[in-house]
């Protein structure tokens, strides 16, 4: 299969210091510059990429980011962005005419425990219910990503949901990565049965029009195409990740053919759906 969905990691920095995080990201330092994300862009479309997810680190902390989302715009991908809404604002007032996803990182309806993860210093709920808004307010396809963990996994998200109206709920069981959060995350893991506790809770919010996507540790494991901030690709399907040669050096069927990617476990995960740029309202 092509790498048709491809995650971007484009850019180490975050402004949060989430314990969970399995993409810190200590072995590498650096990232490409603007002409060579731009030259990266052009190879993985030409490789039969269709969509574009920039990640990080924190995305919007790039500041090229704009001119890459108006890049992957020309070259015909559909564009996203996996953020926790750290400069989402000042980018949709330059660029929001070149986004058609963004995935909104809220792990928690209550601040404090968001707090206690991480995420914030006490206003990340309320921050991103009016960021959601602006999403809407925009007509741009909007997801809520969800890490389960220790902390919130009897919580009931289900007022927070209908407030912020995702089209996809995408809630993933914590995961931990050798090398990217050992040592912190350890208290935090849940089992599958209390992964499944909270989807169970809120599998109704499917019949108002929410489209969950629930990721466990084996699904998530080797089903991204990921490249890191140096432009190789990588992967977590050992438990710790492993790295290609440089995509731009090699290319992109080469370097894709260095690191594990389980095609069954892309499309089992639900990687592949309706991701073209029409906003659908709920």
């Amino acid at each position: 299969m092509q790498p048709i969905s491809v995650n971007f990691h484009l850019w180490k920095p975050c402004n949060y210091r989430c314990s969970f995080c399995y993409e810190t990201m200590p072995d590498i330092q650096g990232n490409l510059s603007l002409n060579d994300s731009f030259h990266l862009l052009k190879l993985l479309r030409e490789a039969g990429c269709q969509k574009i997810n920039f990640a990080g680190g924190e995305p919007t902390l790039c500041p090229y980011l704009g001119e890459l989302l108006a890049a992957a715009r020309r070259l015909g991908l559909v564009t996203s962005l996996v953020t926790n809404g750290a400069r989402l604002s000042q980018l949709l007032a330059s660029h929001a005419d070149n986004i058609d996803w963004v995935a909104l990182s809220v792990d928690s309806a209550n601040e404090l425990t968001s707090q206690r993860l991480g995420r914030g210093t006490g206003n990340h709920v309320k921050f991103s219910i009016n960021l959601f808004d602006l999403l809407h307010q925009h007509q741009i396809r909007v997801k809520l990503n969800t890490v389960i963990t220790r902390l919130n996994y009897q919580e009931n998200m289900s007022e927070f949901v209908r407030k912020v109206r995702p089209e996809r709920w995408k809630i993933f069981q914590v995961l931990a990565i050798k090398g990217q959060n050992d040592g912190l995350v350890e208290d935090l893991l849940i089992s599958s049965e209390q992964f499944k506790m909270f989807i169970k809770k809120h599998q109704f919010l499917e019949s108002e029009g929410v489209k969950l996507v629930a990721e466990t540790n084996q699904l998530m494991q080797g089903s991204y195409v990921m490249i890191d901030p140096l432009g190789r690709f990588f992967s977590d399907a050992k438990g710790y990740h492993e790295y290609s040669q440089p995509i731009l050096q090699v290319g992109v069927d080469v370097a894709l053919s260095q690191v594990q990617w389980y095609t069954d476990k892309f499309v089992d995960r639900g990687g592949i759906y309706n991701w073209g740029s029409q906003y659908i309202p709920i």
